[in-house]
C-alpha cells in the first residue's frame, strides 16, 4: 500500500516508517522540523512538511500523496513533566487529537481513502473498579480527575471519530525504548515515587512492538479498537523498583497519598494507586501480533541496561 503517516518523525512514527518500508509499503511521512524531514527521508519515506492543524494544507497533502491508507500518529508529547496541570501539558496533543483528526478524516473522505489507523492510549483510562486488567469492551473511566478531563475527552473524540469513519484505533500502552526518555530521567533522579500501596496498574509496550502491531492493523478492516500493550500489566510497586535497579539508580522514594496529593496533585496519585491495566488478548488474536518483548521486565532490561548510572 501507499501509506500516509502523520507524525512520521515522532517516537512511534520513526519506528513505524522503517517497518512499513521493509514490508513493501510506500510511505509518505509528515514532520514539522528540518531534522524530522531528514529522519523520514533517511528511513526510506517521502517526507512532507505539514501542520496537521492547517486543514487546507492537510487536504492538499493527502490529495497529492494519493494514499491507500492514513496512519495518525501525530502528538506533541516530548518532555512532558507537569502532571499536576495535566490538560495544560497535553493541550497541543489534544488539539492534534481533535482538530488534527478532523482534518485527516476530512481529507481521507475527499480523497477516497477508506483505511485509517489512529493512535490512542490504553493505560490509566479504564474505569477504576473491578479487576486490575481491562479489555476493550470494558467501560472507560467516567470520572477522571479534573486536571485530565480535557485530555480524556480528546482521546474519546479521536476514537469516536475514527471508528465512525470505519477506522482502526490502537490504544497503545506506555511507550518505552528510547534510552533518554522522560521516564528514565525521572526514575534516575528519584522524582517518581511509589505512592501509598503503589497499586496503580500500568501497561507498557516497547516502541518496536507498537510499530509491528500498527503495520498489522493496516491489513484489517474497521471499525475496531485494540489494546496494544504487553502481556504483563503491573502495579507501580513492582515495575518502578525493577526499572530503578536496571538503571543502577537508588530505589524510588515512598510517599503517603495525602502528601503526594499536596506535592503533585490528584492525577498522579490516581495513576499511582487506582489505575487499571489493559489486556492485549484481542490484538494478539485478531491481528496475529507477536511481541518481541512480551514483558516490560525483559524489555526494560534490553532498552535501558546500558544506560545505568552505577
Amino acid at each position: 500500500m501507499r501509506v500516509f503517516v502523520a507524525g512520521a518523525s515522532g517516537a512511534i512514527g520513526s519506528r513505524l516508517v522503517p517497518q512499513l518500508v521493509r514490508h513493501g509499503h510506500e510511505v509518505v511521512g509528515t514532520a514539522h522540523s528540518p531534522a524530522g524531514i531528514e529522519r523520514v527521508r533517511a528511513q526510506g519515506g517521502e517526507p512532507v512538511a505539514l501542520d496537521l492543524l492547517d486543514a487546507a494544507a492537510v487536504r492538499a497533502a493527502v490529495a497529492a500523496a494519493q494514499p491507500d491508507a492514513i496512519v495518525h500518529e501525530a502528538t506533541a508529547l516530548t518532555g512532558l513533566s507537569d502532571f499536576r496541570h495535566f490538560d495544560r501539558s497535553f493541550a497541543e496533543t489534544n488539539r492534534l487529537r481533535t482538530r488534527g483528526t478532523d482534518a485527516l478524516l476530512s481529507a481521507a473522505r475527499e480523497s477516497g481513502v477508506r483505511r485509517v489507523v489512529a493512535q490512542s492510549f490504553g493505560s490509566n483510562r479504564y474505569a477504576r473498579e473491578g479487576g486490575p486488567v481491562k479489555s476493550e469492551d470494558d467501560p472507560l473511566d467516567p470520572s477522571p480527575p479534573a486536571a485530565m478531563r480535557e485530555s480524556m475527552a480528546a482521546l474519546r473524540y479521536l476514537e469516536d471519530a475514527a471508528t465512525d469513519a470505519g477506522g482502526v484505533v490502537l490504544r497503545y500502552g506506555g511507550f518505552y525504548g528510547e534510552p533518554g526518555d522522560a521516564l528514565v530521567e525521572a526514575v534516575r533522579r528519584r522524582r517518581f515515587p511509589i505512592v501509598g500501596d503503589g497499586g496503580g496498574v500500568a501497561s507498557f509496550v516497547h516502541l518496536d512492538d507498537a510499530a509491528t502491531a500498527t503495520v498489522l492493523a493496516l491489513d484489517h478492516d474497521g471499525p475496531a479498537i485494540y489494546n496494544v500493550v504487553d502481556d504483563e500489566p503491573a502495579p507501580v510497586r513492582e515495575w518502578l523498583p525493577a526499572l530503578a535497579k536496571i538503571l543502577g539508580a537508588k530505589p524510588p522514594l515512598r510517599f503517603p497519598r495525602w502528601l503526594a496529593r499536596i506535592v503533585a496533585g490528584e492525577t498522579p496519585v490516581m495513576m499511582a494507586t487506582e489505575s487499571r491495566g489493559a489486556s492485549n488478548a484481542k490484538a494478539k488474536r485478531e491481528l496475529g501480533w507477536t511481541l518481541r518483548y512480551p514483558s516490560w521486565r525483559t524489555g526494560f532490561a534490553a532498552a535501558y541496561a546500558s544506560s545505568g548510572s552505577g
